[in-house]
């Protein structure tokens, strides 16, 4: 994710959300990335600038923010930070949104950020104080030790509870505890286990959906641009998470292909022969 940052305390963090190159779900960090250099003025910089241009509308302490954030991290060891230690920063950010704006997806990265930037309504984790202020960032500390440690920190896979984990996990939670309305989940069916029940969407947000305020899970299937159409909304693992929802007692609906993810996929790759179709070849 592409930050332009001032080194100047009173200067804003000025970023277009939309434009981030890594939107939430942060890849598995290396063994030699430490804690994000900067990372105190990056978090302060970005909450000021989400209160005046992502969403003016919010008012947030945002040295009391990361007083809890710090308190959560540092001086602990970095493989034993739960979602508890984080407690009291998430209820130092409360947030609402309007019904049926929420949108879910897994595996869809590049489709999503296209989806929810040209229909505009769309609410994604990423819009989230949370999720905004921690997008692409590493952090952990160590035991005993004051501050961050900017030199190493474990994989994700080394740990129980990984600090960074534990907060995308609880971002994760608080986000689909307060989904309400028509839902919209966008796979990819171009691979197998479009829904994955170990990723962020099938063993945290899944979960976390109350069937008395979602009216409707609409789930869109978008298979790559000439294939390999792999799973669809009869086969595979979405029939599986067609299952879990009715099991639930959810309503549901679900598209292979939709046609206007098919425009927004050719107007990235506008030369692709399956694009004739779309005009734009």
């Amino acid at each position: 994710m592409n930050i332009l940052a001032a080194s100047t305390s009173t200067t804003l963090v000025t970023l277009t959300f939309w434009t981030l190159v890594f939107l939430i779900r942060p890849a598995t960090l290396r063994a030699q990335e430490g804690t994000t250099a900067n990372i105190k003025h990056i978090v302060l910089g970005r909450c000021h600038s989400y209160m005046n241009f992502v969403n003016p509308t919010m008012s947030f302490d945002c040295e009391e923010i990361w007083r809890h954030f710090e308190v959560a991290v540092a001086q602990r060891s970095p493989c034993n930070i739960t979602v508890e230690h984080y407690h009291h920063m998430f209820l130092a950010m409360p947030q609402t949104w309007p019904c049926d704006r929420f949108l879910f997806w897994s595996r869809t990265r590049r489709l999503m950020r296209s989806y929810a930037t040209v229909l505009g309504h769309f609410w994604t984790l990423e819009d989230t104080l949370a999720g905004y202020l921690f997008n692409d960032l590493v952090w952990c500390g160590r035991h005993g030790d004051l501050g961050f440690d900017f030199s190493s920190c474990p994989q994700w896979s080394a740990c129980p509870h990984h600090p960074v984990f534990s907060l995308w996990r609880q971002a994760s939670q608080n986000f689909a505890e307060v989904a309400c309305g028509n839902i919209t989940v966008l796979l990819n069916g171009s691979i197998g286990e479009a829904f994955d029940r170990h990723s962020i969407f099938g063993s945290v947000e899944l979960d976390s959906l109350n069937p008395e305020r979602v009216n409707y899970v609409n789930i869109k299937v978008a298979s790559n641009l000439g294939g390999p159409s792999v799973e669809s909304c009869e086969q595979g693992s979405i029939a599986d998470l067609i299952q879990i929802l009715k099991f639930r007692g959810f309503r549901w609906t679900c598209t292979d292909n939709d046609p206007s993810l098919v425009i927004l996929q050719c107007v990235q790759e506008p030369t692709h022969p399956a694009c004739r179709m779309c005009g734009l070849n």
